[in-house]
């Protein structure tokens, strides 16, 4: 079809024109409720949000209560486009995915029963919308769906993370349940299988957390590296962009850009969460000149050898103590408590 183009008088009324209804549309649908958590760039049409608590927004649901009692809480739904959305509710298991992420697990949509709203034996089969499982909501309305959480009366005490999801023709819009069931805490983390790769700016600290405990925890994590010529360079702690959920491991690194051309250097990284005991995790790697550097890296190899052996013979040296002979590793010495190497505690709470 052939487009037709006006005269340069008629545009400009022409877009005078749309610039007024588009001023009247942007007055129509101002203030739109806020997207809830796990909402997609590209709005559905429609959103979904806890029900406001003495008039403040919440982000996700907080839900504590005993075992063997039943929990209610409401979502709200606001259709902010014009034309009607039918929406399925139903109740997920949450989780860590292998870099940390939160995810919930698929399922089917919520029916009657609890026991039928996700697949897995997590706290999202006991969320149940009972009738409002599937709603339809006409344009530019709001729509309040009641919903429960029945925890068994076997349910351990600790965190059960989970989501009410909402889906409309293969969209999904998750809202996360934080549920606590009443009953001893136990905050406990662990650091494992640490191992450095690369070389130069690539270098990498890689490692895994594991939650041995029953809550969530927002672990901070602390490096410290210790070269055998002495160089030694320690990073404050830092918040790690990662809610570690209970019973779950997570494999996170480092990025180790100062690492040196030639050093051994040894790593150790502190992890720290609010109420769990420091966990620390080492390892030690060789930073050698790339085989395209040349003889000269070659020769630095033995001149590297020699310096580290000369100093630990001062190092030694300075330990027994200004020249005084003293008894040596060798003659019964005690090692200095820094360099022991921790006991390997188990903490139970989480499958390995």
């Amino acid at each position: 079809m052939p487009v037709l183009l006006p005269t340069l008088k008629r545009a400009g009324v022409l877009l005078k024109r749309a610039g007024v209804l588009l001023l009247t549309t942007a007055a129509l649908y101002a203030a739109p409720a806020a997207p809830a958590y796990g909402a997609a760039a590209d709005e559905p049409g429609w959103t979904a949000e806890p029900v406001a608590g003495s008039g403040a927004a919440r982000p996700y649901f907080y839900l504590a209560g005993d075992a063997g009692t039943v929990l209610e809480d409401r979502l709200a739904l606001a259709n902010t486009s014009d034309q009607a959305h039918t929406v399925t509710l139903r109740g997920a298991d949450a989780y860590n995915t292998a870099d940390g992420a939160f995810a919930v697990r698929p399922g089917r949509p919520a029916a009657t029963s609890g026991a039928d709203t996700a697949e897995g034996p997590g706290a999202g089969a006991w969320i149940s919308f009972g009738a409002g499982a599937t709603v339809t909501i006409p344009p530019r309305t709001r729509a309040v769906v009641p919903f429960t959480v029945t925890v068994p009366p076997s349910s351990p005490p600790g965190d059960h993370p989970a989501a009410v999801v909402a889906t409309e023709a293969g969209r999904e819009v998750g809202v996360r349940v934080h549920l606590r069931v009443s009953g001893p805490t136990l905050a406990a983390l662990t650091v494992e299988d640490v191992a450095v790769h690369g070389r130069g700016a690539a270098a990498r600290v890689a490692y895994t957390l594991v939650n041995r405990g029953n809550v969530a925890l927002a672990p901070e994590l602390a490096v410290r590296a210790e070269g055998t010529f002495g160089r030694e360079r320690a990073g404050a702690p830092r918040p790690l962009p990662v809610e570690l959920l209970p019973g779950q491991r997570v494999r996170l690194t480092e990025a180790w850009p100062a690492a040196p051309a030639l050093d051994r250097v040894a790593f150790t990284l502190t992890v720290t969460a609010p109420g769990a005991a420091p966990a620390t995790g080492s390892a030690a790697a060789w930073f050698t000149p790339r085989p395209g550097a040349g003889w000269a890296g070659a020769g630095l190899l033995p001149l590297g050898g020699g310096a580290a052996a000369a100093l630990f013979l001062v190092r030694r040296r300075r330990l027994r103590g200004g020249g005084v002979p003293g008894p040596g590793p060798g003659d019964g010495e005690r090692p200095d408590s820094g360099s022991e190497a921790a006991a390997d505690h188990e903490l139970t709470g989480a499958a390995r």
